[in-house]
């Protein structure tokens, strides 16, 4: 089983022009939502997708399911207080098709451009591995300050990425993680595959994508819409 966590939890506080969460806000006709989940439901390796939202948005949600005809939906599962809170949320709503080997796939709502290749790549190294992750790498220069006012130290730049999301892993040890994590643990967690690395488990990097950027500012938004025009949607 390859089942896909989609992560719908976020407030968009970055964005407080807008009135909605950034990955409900509807884009050439489709909530932003939409474009990653199209993207699963059409991905023959994709089992079973869950998505983690505030019940709020559910019946928003389940309505542009049925207009997208997205059939791998199997349930919801509450946001968190923190994003890996809303992880372990969704890994508890799938623990009834999960089994211990099979992969999970945690995405973000907010990443549109998500692509088969991509998650293609992440079944191969969690199947390999522990887990995979798609990065890109840091084009310019970075320095280490404690103030933010003076370097303290030049970071070696070819040593440096960005991680990007999906991030999949084994279910069974990634959920064991969860099970034995504290709720400071959890609330202090910033991505994914932090937790892994921090409890031992093996993650693949691979290539990511400049384009599978994560909607956050009303300047990612405007992007976005300049993707979608350039492709001709």
């Amino acid at each position: 089983m390859n089942i896909a966590i989609i992560l719908a939890g976020g407030v968009g506080s970055r964005m407080k022009a807008i009135d909605r969460p950034k990955q409900y806000i509807e884009v050439k006709g489709r909530p932003i939502i939409n474009y990653c989940l199209k993207t699963f439901e059409h991905h023959k390796e994709i089992d079973e997708i869950y998505i983690v939202a505030d019940e709020s948005w559910q019946d928003y949600i389940k309505e542009w399911l049925e207009k997208d005809k997205i059939t791998k939906f199997k349930g919801f599962a509450p946001a968190g207080k923190s994003r890996q809170h809303s992880i372990y949320n969704g890994l508890i709503a799938c623990e009834n098709s999960a089994g211990e080997d099979d992969i999970v796939i945690i995405h973000d709502a907010a990443r549109p451009f998500v692509t088969e290749e991509i998650i293609d790549e992440c079944i191969i190294g969690a199947t390999e591995l522990a887990g995979a992750m798609p990065v890109i790498t840091i084009k310019d220069t970075v320095y280490r300050s404690k103030d933010g006012k003076s370097i303290a130290s030049l970071l070696e730049r070819s040593e440096l990425f960005a991680g990007q999301a999906p991030e999949s892993f084994r279910y069974g040890t990634y959920r064991s993680i969860h099970d034995k994590a504290t709720d400071e643990e959890l609330m202090n967690t910033r991505g994914s595959s932090e937790i892994a690395y921090k409890n031992g488990m093996e993650i693949r990097l691979f290539p990511g994508a400049e384009k599978n950027f994560k909607i956050t500012t009303m300047e990612d938004l405007t992007n976005f819409e300049a993707e979608l025009n350039k492709e001709g949607v």
